[in-house]
């Protein structure tokens, strides 16, 4: 006769043998992703991918480009970008959703980046195209040759000169074309107009973008209209065109946090990383610690921009790093050096790199 034994203690030994096996791979796997998700181990897939604010304008988005060929090509790292404004991107560093910032502006984002700083959301690494001036009033240099007396921002509440820049969107204001929304110095020049009394006697139009702000001012020019608006100094028809700024009350940090009626102070731009990049790329830290690309040096590039139409920042940065060799190889090891020069002579391309529009 047939009996059945009883092996349901043996059973459940196994089956808990074999949970006991599960739990301790399971529990390896998640050691595993824990140690890449840090940065850690030795691979290179595992460093990580720095992320750069992709400001919108040309200045910055050059210097990135030529910043992410240096530590991808250089140091390995995969790089991404986020485009944007200045107002969100500098949010999203401070969380982290970005890790480097090329072109911090101030005073345009002082409040912002004081508390930043203060909360250690930021780390300051250098400077970045140096000093240069902005101005909400700029007009081209020949109306003022046309119109002498035009010389301060108090004469835009003169009739004569509201209808000189008044437009018909602009109900016999005149019409100022500003900073693009989400740029700092949108809230800056509002601010501005509103401190000087000039809110009944100009009309402030936002652009779409960076390029609709400058086509709006070349195309004027090349009419020989009158034209008003923001620009600065590194700015590409700034660097080409023959422009003048309307006098205004000299800057003050009393006038700056309070009214704003006063010119803006030369703006001191820097570098500035997320506190993760200190930790997991001090490599790249040493970098952009030693850089070193200034006004003088992005002024022979807009020139370079004006005489290859169609270029974009891609074919910009490639372009700067070939001739500049002598440059960038003293802000990067000599392993470093290598590697780029050799990417260089084999035309490669980041991946991080955003397709040209």
């Amino acid at each position: 006769m047939y009996t059945q034994r009883n092996d349901t203690p043996r059973r459940g030994l196994l089956r808990r043998g074999r949970f006991a096996i599960v739990l301790i791979a399971l529990i390896a796997m998640l050691a595993v992703a824990a140690v890449a998700a840090c940065g850690g181990g030795d691979g290179d897939d595992e460093k990580q991918t720095l992320v750069f604010s992709d400001l919108n304008w040309t200045s910055a988005q050059i210097q990135n480009r030529i910043a992410q060929y240096i530590v991808e090509m250089g140091y390995d790292y995969p790089t991404d970008v986020v485009l944007g404004a200045t107002l969100p991107l500098f949010q999203g560093l401070r969380r982290g959703d970005t890790h480097v910032t090329m072109e911090i502006w101030l005073p345009n984002q002082d409040e912002a980046w004081n508390e930043a700083l203060a909360a250690g959301e930021v780390v300051s690494l250098g400077t970045s195209l140096g000093s240069d001036w902005q101005s909400a009033f700029v007009i081209p240099a020949y109306l003022q040759e046309q119109y002498p007396d035009l010389d301060s921002i108090e004469d835009l509440k003169d009739d004569q000169y509201k209808a000189l820049f008044a437009s018909a969107e602009t109900g016999g204001k005149a019409r100022l074309v500003s900073c693009v929304i989400g740029w700092s110095c949108e809230v800056v020049n509002a601010a501005q107009i509103e401190g000087y009394g000039l809110g009944d006697h100009v009309e402030i139009i936002a652009p779409g973008d960076g390029a609709a702000l400058n086509a709006d001012l070349i195309g004027a020019y090349e009419k020989g209209d009158p034209w008003l608006g923001y620009q600065w100094g590194t700015n590409e028809p700034a660097l080409v065109l023959d422009l003048v700024r309307l006098e205004e009350p000299e800057y003050t940090d009393e006038c700056w946090f309070t009214t704003k009626a006063c010119a803006y102070e030369d703006a001191t731009i820097l570098i500035a990383v997320h506190p993760d990049v200190v930790a997991n790329a001090p490599d790249v830290v040493a970098m952009l610690r030693a850089w070193t690309f200034d006004v003088t040096k992005y002024r022979v590039v807009a020139a370079w921009f004006n005489d290859n139409a169609g270029a974009d920042a891609n074919d910009a940065a490639l372009w700067w790093l070939s001739a500049n060799e002598d440059v960038w190889s003293t802000w990067v090891t000599e392993e470093a050096a290598d590697k780029i020069r050799a990417a260089l002579d084999d035309g490669e391309i980041p991946a991080g790199w955003p397709e040209a529009s």
